[in-house]
């Protein structure tokens, strides 16, 4: 049986990335769960060793619960483009490199797609881990197709690129509540939700 967080639980959420902090705060806040950012809590962002999605949102949680000795949870996600043979991944913020430049990132992927296939998909792995060590793994996954020039200032990251199966508009250009519902971080949430909640 999945261990249930409690409504009133304060946990960390084991990110330094601020659109991620308030995606995962605007999931939670409906079920009286407050979050601290790891930043917040003087936590030192860790090194992403693992190599998977899975691994390096273990790796962060079960950090983050050791060092605050609060439930943590963290997220590890990225851009998956087949037809760059998978990247940029788990690698997905590396490529915008130490100042985070997403706009030099998006330009890398149009650059090395060149006229490839334009698929692509989001993946969103959660880590839910206790302080005594127990810890859930939740992953939503969010398929579409990649369009440039980049379009819409909302989100973050590769948003501006992204047009998920279904729709028209970029998450960049996508009304927030509306990513909130189908985007791959969605999907992992209403696992974790329908377990945890």
């Amino acid at each position: 049986m999945m261990r249930k967080l409690a409504r009133g639980e304060r946990l960390v959420a084991a990110s330094h990335n601020s659109g991620k902090l308030v995606e995962i705060e605007e999931l939670l806040a409906p079920f009286g769960i407050a979050t601290a950012g790891a930043a917040a809590l003087g936590l030192a962002e860790p090194e992403e060793t693992g190599t998977t999605f899975e691994a390096n949102a273990t790796l962060k949680a079960r950090l983050a619960a050791t060092a605050s000795g609060r439930v943590a949870l963290s997220d590890d996600s990225g851009l998956v483009v087949p037809a760059l043979g998978g990247a940029p991944g788990i690698y997905s913020a590396r490529w915008a490199g130490p100042a985070k430049d997403f706009a030099a990132a998006m330009s890398r992927v149009e650059r090395e797609l060149g006229t490839g296939d334009r698929r692509a998909y989001f993946v969103a792995v959660l880590a839910l881990v206790w302080p005594d060590g127990e810890a859930a793994l939740f992953r939503g996954e969010a398929h579409g197709r990649l369009e440039f020039p980049p379009r819409g200032t909302r989100g973050f990251g590769y948003d501006p690129i992204f047009v998920p199966d279904g729709y028209g508009e970029t998450y960049g250009e996508m009304d927030p509540a509306l990513k909130h519902r189908i985007s791959h971080r969605a999907r992992a949430f209403a696992k974790l939700r329908d377990a945890c909640l």
